[in-house]
């Protein structure tokens, strides 16, 4: 069943002493729109799982809109055992783990300074009055006091520098001598009020939309090149985008995170203000030809397109639009076959022809090596063979038609 996070209606009943007996006044509560998301998953296998006991985070995150009040979602989705924070904050950031001198508020959740979210579940801070510029970095930091729980809600490859100190520092101008860390945990968004104009795109893909290889705190994944680039267009300034792309990632099987299919109502139609769908995925499904596991490793490209016409439907159902990226090359990968090119190449041209989509964005045409299609052009391969470098996620980003976002 589809979790709604946003949209709930709160009808406030005015009974005036003077004027008509009885009469009511119905008013909605503020709308909001997404400004910064990610998509979480379970820590387990290779990746770091702490028992974190009293201990504060102080995490940083990239807002794609600005606002006047802003409020933080936070996630227990993967927990098996409720989840407790107290004293979170949020500032904006001055680099590093320090935060910027008269900008730190406290958050509170329903006007407790202390919040206990049940396993599978989040929750949403009360708004907090600070000002933030769009494409500025603020810091959530919460102190985790000690209690029966495991750091199993995560997203693994922040891409972005995170903090971890001892004791209750949430409220610190700087977490001097704190450890650092590459994941975000127990955060996954970050909403400020809807104006005029308000919605988001949501970046729905893999490691590529993760931006695996680009430089490190710098926020040159391609969903950030397109953030920066709609708000140098005056129509589009209150468009946001929102990048829930895991590395690993799977459109029809889960691998490092739930499958595209699986993660699509929580990492998509739960996000507040959402009027468009990106999707960029398949690569690790064919990927798995040269390392498959079991006979569900074997799909073929006509489950693949299946499962991103099921992608693209649902979004049109709840009146998103959905672009479909064609696959970009990955010839001379580590998982690299001839059976998956096939296969790549035949999930490009039906993402191009079949109609499915709402648009095209040829992800695949922008950054092939003209001389050799099934390879990156060198100038935007990181080394690897399948993943862009930060000039080829510029490339990526700078190829986006921006006439798709407007209304």
């Amino acid at each position: 069943m589809l979790r709604r996070w946003s949209g709930y209606v709160v009808v406030l009943i005015l009974t005036f002493a003077a004027g008509v007996r009885g009469s009511a006044q119905a008013a909605r509560q503020p709308q909001w729109v997404g400004t910064w998301a990610t998509s979480p998953m379970l820590a387990e296998g290779g990746f770091h799982v702490y028992a974190f006991s009293a201990t504060t985070l102080r995490q940083i995150v990239h807002v794609s809109d600005g606002g006047q009040q802003l409020r933080v979602r936070f996630t227990n989705e993967f927990g098996k055992d409720p989840l407790t924070l107290s004293d979170a904050h949020v500032a904006l950031s001055a680099g590093g783990g320090a935060i910027k001198a008269g900008t730190d508020h406290a958050l509170t959740f329903a006007g407790e300074t202390t919040v206990r979210i049940p396993p599978g579940a989040v929750a949403y801070s009360d708004a907090v009055a600070l000002v933030t510029e769009p494409l500025s970095d603020v810091a959530v930091s919460f102190f985790l006091p000690s209690q029966v729980m495991r750091a199993e809600t995560f997203h693994a490859f922040a891409d972005q520098d995170n903090y971890m100190a001892s004791g209750d520092e949430a409220g610190a101008a700087a977490l001097n001598g704190a450890a650092t860390l590459e994941s975000w945990y127990f955060l996954d968004g970050v909403d400020v009020p809807a104006v005029d104009g308000a919605r988001a795109v949501v970046t729905l893909g893999d490691s590529i939309t993760d931006g695996a290889h680009s430089t490190r705190n710098a926020n040159l994944r391609w969903p950030d090149v397109l953030a920066a680039r709609l708000k140098q267009e005056h129509a589009l300034q209150q468009v946001a985008v929102l990048n829930e792309g895991i590395g690993g990632n799977r459109v029809l099987n889960d691998g490092y995170g739930p499958s595209a299919l699986a993660r699509l109502d929580r990492d998509v139609l739960a996000q507040d203000g959402v009027r468009y769908v990106i999707v960029l995925e398949s690569i690790n499904d064919i990927g798995r030809f040269a390392r498959a596991q079991g006979p569900e490793d074997d799909v073929t490209a006509q489950q693949l397109e299946a499962g991103l016409k099921q992608i693209a439907a649902t979004a049109h159902e709840h009146g998103i639009k959905a672009y479909g990226a064609t696959l970009t090359p990955y010839g001379g990968a580590g998982y690299f076959s001839d059976k998956g090119e096939q296969v790549r190449e035949a999930v490009n041209d039906w993402i191009r022809t079949s109609g499915t989509f709402d648009g095209v964005i040829d992800f695949d045409q922008i950054t092939r090596d003209p001389a050799n299609p099934a390879r990156f052009n060198p100038e935007y391969d990181s080394g690897d063979h399948l993943h862009p470098s930060d000039a080829g996620y510029k490339a990526m980003g700078a190829g986006i038609d921006l006439k798709l976002f407007h209304e």
